[in-house]
This record gives structure tokens, C-alpha cells and sequence, in this order.
């Protein structure tokens, strides 16, 4: 997922429309920003030169869609949640496919607890 495609980005968690229909989501501001790859995420603001730097305010990394979920250090108590959902039946990390249709629950609650103004988590705070 290289953000550079809203369709290829969302395809990486629903393949299939069908089962994204069939789930039923809240589609809320910040599923949609990690699931089209587009919205506050600096990586997609930067590309558009909106601003200077890509950088997650963790400083460790360019913030991406992926970073965000999988290595944002700022965001690791809100990742072992989810990571506690899904390691019951497999290994993490997962595919954005499985995240969006098969854990899509806990998948929504950790994006909708970013807090986009200072990239942490609400319950962090």
C-alpha cells in the first residue's frame, strides 16, 4: 500500500465489496483516513506539498498508513489490544485484508482511538 491509489489502498482491506457491505462499519473520519490512505496522514499531505515534512511526530518514521498501524511507537498500548485479538489465531503482523474483514472490530477501534492532533491514542492521554 504506497497511498499513491484511494482504490488500491482501500483494496488492500476490502478486495471484496461484498464483504465490506456485509460488515456494516461506522465508517468514521479516521477508518476512512487508514483505509483510502488519504485525510491526515502526513505521508498523503506531504505528497501534496501541504506540508514540510512526512515524519510521524514519534520521529521514527515517515507516518504512513502502515507505519501507523504496525510501528508507531506512539500508538503501542492501543496496537497491544488489537495485537491481543488477532495473535489468539495467528501471527502478527496480519494483512490489511484481514485487519479490515476479520478483525474488523478491534481493527476499528484502534484507528478510531488515534487522536490525529498529537498522534496517540485517546485512552493514552
Amino acid at each position: 500500500m504506497d497511498g499513491n491509489n484511494k482504490k488500491c489502498n482501500t483494496k488492500a482491506f476490502f478486495p471484496k465489496i461484498e464483504e465490506r457491505l456485509k460488515l456494516r462499519l461506522n465508517a468514521t473520519p479516521n477508518f476512512t483516513a487508514i483505509v483510502t490512505g488519504h485525510g491526515n496522514i502526513k505521508a498523503y499531505i506531504y505528497k501534496y506539498k501541504i506540508i514540510d515534512d512526512p515524519t510521524c511526530r514519534c520521529r521514527k518514521g515517515p507516518q504512513t498508513v502502515e507505519y501507523i498501524i504496525f510501528d508507531c511507537p506512539l500508538l503501542e498500548q492501543e496496537r497491544e489490544k488489537l495485537k491481543a485479538v488477532v495473535t489468539r489465531t495467528e501471527n502478527w503482523p496480519v494483512s490489511g485484508n484481514k485487519l479490515g474483514v476479520q478483525y474488523h472490530k478491534k481493527f476499528k477501534e484502534f484507528v478510531d482511538n488515534i487522536n490525529w492532533n498529537e498522534e496517540q491514542s485517546k485512552s493514552s492521554q
